[in-house]
């Protein structure tokens, strides 16, 4: 297969969206004569680190048979046969499983830049995605992405696998009964002292002999290669991912789930490379405060050059005027409010505590397992393209907000910034010659 994916070849596989549109709702062999005890075939792009712990996550899954699996690092595809058998079909591009009718189904673990283009494509084809976190590089990305899934009519799942787990169901349960009273701020952090040398610095060299480079880049604009990009460190470069992004959505997802919001109305980030000394395009320390519609602060904060806990106990806080719990995979705790300030009688809420033990790999393993009955059933999975798009916005907004250096009012219902043509260029970017993303 050829090292460069030539314009026409691209186009044609975008073209598929228009052919794809006549298909009936159970689109070629994924559903149409067969039954929930049949296995659900799948395909994995993206085999790397993420990937790689998706498919031990599917392989606990008797009725989940794996096909195949497409990687720009051949190592990588080795791996996979070595783990999984090599019967294995085992290709560089992934278009080559999107032409396969023994395939029901594709996870995608890519970089996040190729998020888009590959899960349209898949849909478009007839197939039912798992994509990962964060869901797109742009919130036009984004958008287009829930717009194919509903035109294609595809089952798809984001993997914000928080939304599988029992502990926050429980507190999504405990918030939702007004126990802690009128939420004001939520909090979370990622925390991580890369001081002082992060992710290095290094030339620009040639790419190694088995990997794909100008796969890898995709629709981003050609570059030279250096081993801190890829195969993982792309996440501290902005052409290519974010923490915002990477650990962000994970917070910005649970939090808005838990206080039933969908978007902000304002945003402002601040912060900066303060101290770790590398090649990151991204901040080693910032913070982001949005304001939700429904009368609250949440506040995420990427700290890469301190790592002590910013919070009381585990990784995210609600403060309520009755009691502020925090919570974290293994349960919730809540704390008691006191009167305050000219308060002869303050509301007191209930102390309690909440453990429940329940590792990131299980609920990895559980949003597989909603994912593959959902294939099934032909119900929508717990987190659909629509949420997963919202929740990524979130991380967009951050970052948006900090390139320009200004706090943003966003209209939710647009898609767009209010009276900041600056911010609104930023919400997508010129595609490479040669890659096409579908317009709906």
């Amino acid at each position: 297969m050829s090292k460069e994916i030539s314009r026409r070849e691209f186009t044609k596989a975008s073209a598929a969206a228009t052919v794809a549109a006549s298909w009936p709702g159970s689109a070629r062999a994924n559903v149409a004569g067969r039954t929930v005890s049949d296995s659900v075939r799948v395909g994995f792009v993206g085999v790397g680190n993420r990937g790689s712990q998706l498919m031990a996550a599917f392989a606990e899954h008797k009725d989940c048979k794996f096909v195949g699996v497409a990687d720009a690092y051949r190592p990588y595809l080795d791996r996979a046969r070595k783990d999984y058998g090599a019967e294995l079909v085992a290709v560089e591009d992934y278009r080559a499983l999107l032409d396969r009718n023994d395939i029901d189904a594709i996870i995608i673990a890519t970089p996040d830049h190729w998020h888009a283009l590959q899960s349209i494509t898949a849909m478009s084809a007839g197939k039912d995605v798992y994509v990962e976190k964060p869901l797109s590089a742009t919130i036009h990305e984004g958008r287009q992405m829930v717009a194919a899934a509903e035109k294609f009519n595809r089952i798809s799942q984001v993997g914000l696998h928080r939304r599988s787990m029992e502990v926050y169901h429980q507190l999504a349960d405990f918030i939702r009964s007004d126990k802690l009273g009128k939420i004001t701020v939520s909090r979370a952090y990622r925390l991580n002292n890369m001081y002082p040398d992060g992710i290095g610095k290094l030339p620009p060299v040639a790419p190694p002999a088995d990997l794909n480079w100008d796969l890898w880049l995709g629709p981003r604009p050609k570059q030279a290669y250096q081993d801190n990009i890829a195969p993982y460190k792309f996440r501290w470069w902005q052409r290519f991912s974010s923490q915002m992004g990477n650990w962000g959505v994970h917070y910005f997802d649970m939090i808005r789930w838990m206080l039933g919001e969908r978007a902000p109305v304002s945003v402002v980030s601040i912060g900066g490379r303060f101290a770790v000394d590398d090649d990151r395009t991204i901040p080693d320390t910032a913070e982001a405060i949005f304001e939700l519609p429904g009368g609250s602060l949440l506040v995420f904060g990427q700290y890469e050059a301190s790592s002590n806990p910013a919070l009381a106990y585990g990784e995210v806080e609600f403060r309520g005027t009755q009691g502020t719990i925090y919570s974290s995979s293994n349960g919730f705790k809540v704390l008691t409010e006191n009167p305050g300030q000219f308060q002869a009688q303050g509301v007191r809420g209930e102390e309690s505590e909440v453990e429940i033990n329940e590792p990131n790999n299980v609920a990895t393993a559980n949003h597989a397992r909603n994912f593959l009955d959902s294939v099934k059933s032909r119900k929508q999975a717990r987190c659909p393209m629509l949420e997963g798009h919202r929740s990524t916005t979130f991380a967009h907004l951050a970052n948006i907000s900090l390139a320009t250096k200004s706090r943003l009012d966003w209209d939710a219902e647009q898609e767009r910034f209010k009276d900041n043509e600056d911010a609104n260029q930023m919400l997508h970017y010129e595609y490479r010659k040669g890659f096409e993303l579908p317009e709906f």
